[in-house]
């Protein structure tokens, strides 16, 4: 991931009240926050992540609001405040307790809000002048005017609500800071760029959308699947530099030399698919360095003329000078510096003939092989899905669209991603690509042909490759590990998946109930193991270990249970604690939904025939021997 806010990305602001927004920075467009207002998208754009900025308010001439990056010792002056109070005990002032804390203070004593800090005055008030009878003095009507014409990001409207609050001198230190904090929650005008990884996307997902779309799986249980399968960077791919064979036809890579393959059954939306990639390295696109410092399109000085000039959008921590109308400027790059303006000028002006920009014939480029396969060998994600088309849609959060994979050809998951469906997967000859030949015309027939025709010709001859690819590969097993997130009954998952796992490929399982999960475990138990290996299913007598992984099962063996080792269940779930001198508790209250368990197991390998021990075998004669030595030596003692 970058680490600067690049153009059309999707980020996430952190707003005060807590609420996360999911947006994509377009530049020269405006970027609303609802009631905080709205700011030029260009302001923050080739900028850090996790900065802190703030609102401030329109200046007469201009039409858009600038944005303050606030600093550290500014977002922390409370904490940086109250432990420089806790240093100097003899200074400080104690908070009003017991008896102490109904006594009202004197009249006509002047309170002021001092800024932490600068030490300037914010507001006074007197006391005399405050209703005793209220303990907010303000009405919802002052303080929507307040908030209309609030200033100063809204720090002043917080300043007279504390000032006008009559019990504010009855408050303890504690409940003051919870009083200022809520009151800064709401009507502060301050937001944090955070970069879109799936931790935050999942974040988003179940607090402020539909829980129920990614099968309320937490971000640890994330993590979880994640530990338990395994993922990792499967290491480099190095079958690129093969050639197709005879037929044109790249042939399927060896299982035993392809490590980092996984198999992968995701009903969340793309949800497992994206944090699987984002520990492998495949899920953000990476920029090569042609693309950008590639040279750029000679244009001619009069369309130089017509463009607007460029203004810097960097904004300070303390002051605001920023440029002025900065919100709709266009972020162009820079002109080649090896071209002239003469020649530029020269070569936009004369016109070319189709002659001139056609290649002869000998010297044109040679077409692709549309058998070809783009996929890579290594460092591979397979996903199984239940329709015609895989539902990976959270994967557009990353510039990947699983609809139309060629307009992100240089995205790492257009060559490491691959799809197919259960019906591809079982029963691959009723489907009709797989089940139709390739489409063949020779060269003459080409020719003759339309420029439609010929396209539809070529792509379907790269459906068919890549059809019979990923269909074939998967067939063929040697998946690293198994991880699934569905609501699909688990151990029909099991049953055809785990056959094409590797030996000692790890197996983890997320579904939102544990009975499902129950009862995969009771399958793969050691009563189970024991019953198999002392009195097999008779419909698998004469049959080989190949055969009897392929097992569809019966009422007592639903599952083979010589395949899976180690199965157990396991959940967890992070607590958010308050930690407050005195008051460190875990929070009463947080989100419902479903709790999330984790299967987990490990593939194995059953041993062909009978398994026997093997040792030095003692003689009768030498144990009695070995008896009667031990018997002597305690009656000697």
């Amino acid at each position: 991931m970058h680490s600067l806010v690049e153009p059309n990305a999707w980020i996430a602001l952190k707003l005060p009240s807590g609420n996360t927004r999911i947006l994509q920075i377009i530049p020269n467009t405006t970027v609303s926050l609802g009631k905080y207002g709205s700011f030029p998208s260009n302001l923050i754009i080739h900028r850090p992540y996790h900065l802190t900025y703030e609102l401030q308010d329109k200046k007469p001439p201009e039409t858009f609001n600038r944005l303050r990056i606030v600093p550290a010792a500014e977002l922390y002056s409370d904490i940086l405040s109250s432990s420089d109070s806790s240093n100097s005990p003899d200074e400080a002032t104690p908070a009003p307790d017991g008896d102490d804390a109904d006594i009202p203070l004197p009249t006509g004593v002047e309170y002021t809000l001092v800024d932490p800090e600068s030490g300037a005055v914010v507001a006074t008030t007197d006391r005399a002048e405050l209703n005793a009878e209220a303990r907010q003095t303000l009405t919802m009507e002052e303080i929507e005017e307040l908030k209309k014409d609030a200033t100063d990001a809204g720090k002043d409207l917080i300043a007279k609500l504390m000032l006008s609050h009559t019990a504010i001198d009855q408050k303890t230190e504690y409940s003051l800071a919870k009083y200022k904090l809520l009151k800064t929650r709401k009507y502060i005008r301050r937001f944090s760029v955070l970069p879109l990884d799936v931790a935050q996307l999942d974040y988003w997902l179940l607090e402020d959308k539909d829980p129920a779309k990614i099968l309320d799986m937490r971000e640890e249980m994330v993590a979880l699947l994640g530990c338990w399968a395994n993922v990792h960077f499967g290491g480099e791919d190095h079958c690129d530099s093969e050639s197709p064979n005879e037929e044109g036809i790249e042939s399927v890579p060896n299982p035993k030399q392809t490590p980092g393959r996984w198999l992968v059954v995701d009903d969340t939306g793309g949800l497992l698919v994206a944090a699987m990639a984002e520990r492998m390295g495949i899920l953000y696109p990476v920029k090569s360095k042609h693309l950008l410092e590639g040279p750029q399109r000679p244009r001619s000085p009069k369309a130089r003329r017509r463009e607007p000039p460029v203004q810097p959008i960097m904004t300070t921590t303390t002051d605001s000078h920023v440029p002025t109308h900065p919100a709709h400027q266009p972020i162009v790059a820079e002109d080649n510096p090896d071209v002239e303006p003469e020649s530029q000028e020269n070569d936009l002006s004369k016109p070319r003939s189709p002659q001139a920009s056609r290649k002869p014939l000998g010297e044109a480029k040679q077409r692709s092989n549309d058998l070809q396969i783009p996929y890579a060998h290594a460092n591979t994600l397979t996903v199984i899905h239940p329709n015609s088309q895989p539902n990976l849609s959270f994967l557009r959060y990353y510039d990947f669209d699983i609809t139309n994979p060629t307009h992100t050809p240089t995205h790492p998951l257009t060559r490491h991603l691959m799809t197919l469906s259960w019906l591809q997967l079982l029963e691959p000859q009723l489907d009709s690509t797989y089940s139709s030949e390739a489409p063949n015309a020779t060269p003459e027939e080409l020719r003759s042909w339309k420029a439609n025709r010929r396209g539809t010709y070529h792509r379907k001859r790269r459906r068919w490759a890549r059809t019979h690819h990923v269909i074939d590969s998967a067939r063929g097993g040697g998946f690293s590990g198994l991880v699934v997130s569905s609501t699909m009954d688990p151990i029909s998952v099991m049953r055809h998946c785990v056959p094409l796992l590797a030996g000692g490929a790890p197996i983890a399982i997320y579904s939102q109930a544990i009975e499902p999960l129950t009862a995969l475990a009771d399958c793969y138990s050691i009563a189970r193991r024991g019953a198999w290996v002392a009195s097999p299913p008779g419909e698998l007598a004469g049959c080989s270990l190949e055969e009897q992984e392929h097992w569809a099962g019966n009422d007592e063996f639903p599952l083979n249970p010589a395949l899976v080792l180690g199965a157990s269940i396991q959940t967890s779930r992070v607590r958010r604690w308050q930690v407050l001198p005195g008051r460190t508790h875990p929070l009463m209250t947080s989100k419902g939904g479903a709790e999330g368990y984790v299967f987990t197991g490990w593939r194995v390998k059953p041993a062909e025939g009978k398994v026997e021990a093997r040792g030095k075998k003692r003689s009768k004669k030498r144990k009695v021997e070995e008896g009667q030595t031990q018997g002597q030596g305690e009656g000697g003692k």
